[in-house]
C-alpha cells in the first residue's frame, strides 16, 4: 500500500489528516508529522523514520509538505534521496490528500512519480475562484 506522510510546520498536518478522515472515513496508512517550536529537522527525520517503520510502504512513500524548502521538506529530502520509491510534493492541501487516500483505496498500482503527478493535479484542481461578477456575466449571456 502507498504510505502517506503529511509533514508540516505546527499542527497543520494533524488537523489536515483529521479533516480528511471526517470526509473519507478512517485512514490506515496516513500519518501526520509536525514540526513544533523547539524541534529541529533531525527531530522530524526521526518522526518520519518511526512512522515509516510502522507503515505499509510496499507501493512507496509520499511526503506531502507545506512549504518547499521548509524544515519538514528538508527532512523528507534526507530520506527521499536514498529511495527510488519515495517522493515529495509541496503545497499540501485537503483536495491533494483526499486524492491520495482515494488512490490507496483502489487496486490501481501507480509508481511514485505517477502518484506525485496526481497529487499536483488534485492540488491545482482544488484551487478555484468565485466572484459575484461571474453571476452577472452569466445572466448577461442568457439574454
Amino acid at each position: 500500500m502507498l504510505a502517506i506522510l503529511v509533514g508540516t510546520h505546527g499542527n497543520f498536518a494533524t488537523e489536515l489528516v483529521k479533516t480528511c478522515e471526517m470526509i473519507c472515513g478512517a485512514t490506515t496508512n496516513v500519518r501526520a508529522i509536525t514540526l513544533v517550536p523547539g524541534e529541529s529537522p533531525d527531530d522530524v527525520v526521526k518522526k518520519y523514520e518511526t512512522a515509516i517503520a510502522e507503515m505499509d510502504t510496499e507501493e512507496g512513500v509520499i511526503f506531502l509538505n507545506d512549504l518547499f524548502g521548509g524544515s519538514p521538506y528538508n527532512a523528507a529530502c534526507r530520506l527521499v534521496i536514498n529511495n527510488e520509491k519515495y517522493g515529495i510534493v509541496t503545497g499540501v492541501s485537503l483536495p491533494m490528500l483526499i486524492e491520495l487516500v482515494g488512490i490507496q483505496l483502489t487496486d490501481e498500482h501507480l509508481d511514485i512519480k505517477e502518484v506525485m503527478d496526481k497529487a499536483v493535479e488534485a492540488g491545482k484542481a482544488g484551487a478555484q475562484t468565485f466572484h459575484a461578477s461571474a453571476i452577472k456575466e452569466d445572466e448577461e449571456d442568457d439574454l
